[in-house]
């Protein structure tokens, strides 16, 4: 894509910023509704399990992750 000819033109630069925040708003779309202006989610319990079928916790997975970076 020829950028030079875009960065020419401020409007030409400013629909192609516009095409780009239209098109991630497109794919990842806004975050859940706040209920206020500094509202945290309340923590979901995890259904998540290991290949044995054994529940996975927050302290397995930090250890997994202490694992991976060393």
């Amino acid at each position: 894509m020829p950028f030079r000819k875009i960065f020419l033109s401020r409007w030409a630069a400013l629909l192609w910023a516009a095409g780009i925040v239209w098109t991630a708003v497109d794919i990842v779309g806004f975050g859940p509704p706040a209920a206020g202006r500094h509202a945290i989610l309340p923590a979901q319990p995890s259904d998540d399990t290991d290949a044995t079928g054994v529940a996975v916790n927050s302290d397995d997975l930090a250890v997994l992750a202490n694992a991976i970076r060393q």
